[in-house]
């Protein structure tokens, strides 16, 4: 079963900030993205605006719709950004811890100790009719936790198996994403991923985790992007997440 891809869109609209004007568009990007075959688009908020703008998740959420496609929100337990996924009533809602000065989200939220701030939220917009979804790291012993808070999915962190690429401990890491989406969904969660997949590694994830429902892929598919084209890297990263082994326009 393939997994559904997400894109993420930051890059474009962090490009188009460093210039201060409207060029590059992410949601002219949004459209290419989907009618390359994206399943969807993702949106991370930030409380800096660094990318990411209100606008911008407005605009893309209005998108997705028209086009029945998904519109994954992701951000932290800020009031407006919780309110605005409520006002929205966006696909999904990713929640996603933040420390103050990080570059980008780099750990997932530590249950049950974050219980009592997950969970009202989680409550508040389910209710709404919008699919939770919360950022994990890869524990198989946490999905428990996970699941008493109310949410619909989990999504897993990636970063530790995306690093291991081409090192003694890819199996490891590997090992311990499989064995967290297996616990999740014996747990009654559906699974997301995210976070440094590629057209090298992603494959591989597809193959080996049938649990994945669905991946957000940002950076390396804008950075493949300027080397072969939005569409044509959004292509590609359609079929690595059904498993096929695709060229990689680069290789680090």
């Amino acid at each position: 079963m393939a997994i559904n891809l997400s894109v993420n869109l930051n890059k474009v609209a962090l490009l188009r900030n460093s210039r201060g004007a409207h060029n590059p568009s992410p949601h002219v990007a949004g459209v290419t993205c989907l009618d390359a075959g994206a399943y969807g688009l993702t949106l991370h908020w930030r409380a800096d605006n660094r990318h990411t703008r209100e606008d911008d998740v407005r605009d893309l959420r209005a998108l997705c719709a028209a086009r029945g496609a998904e519109f994954n929100l992701e951000g932290d337990a800020r009031p407006e950004l919780v309110a605005l996924a409520d006002e929205l009533a966006v696909t999904q809602f990713t929640l996603v811890p933040v420390r103050p000065g990080e570059i980008t989200s780099d750990h997932g939220w530590d249950l049950p100790r974050d219980h009592d701030v997950v969970a009202p939220i989680i409550d508040r917009l389910e209710a709404r009719g919008v699919r939770t979804a919360i950022f994990v790291d890869a524990n198989p012993g946490m999905m428990k936790a996970a699941a008493a808070t109310g949410v619909s999915r989990v999504e897993i962190y990636t970063e530790p198996f995306a690093s291991a690429w081409g090192t003694p401990r890819l199996k490891t890491e590997l090992d311990l994403v499989k064995r967290t989406a297996e616990s999740a969904v014996e747990h009654g969660l559906a699974v997301n991923c995210g976070h440094d997949l590629n057209l090298r590694n992603t494959p591989l994830l597809a193959r080996e985790v049938p649990e994945i429902v669905e991946a957000s892929i940002g950076h390396a598919l804008i950075a493949d992007a300027l080397y072969i084209g939005l569409a044509e890297a959004v292509r590609r990263y359609v079929r690595a997440c059904r498993g096929d082994a695709v060229d990689a326009p680069v290789t680090l």
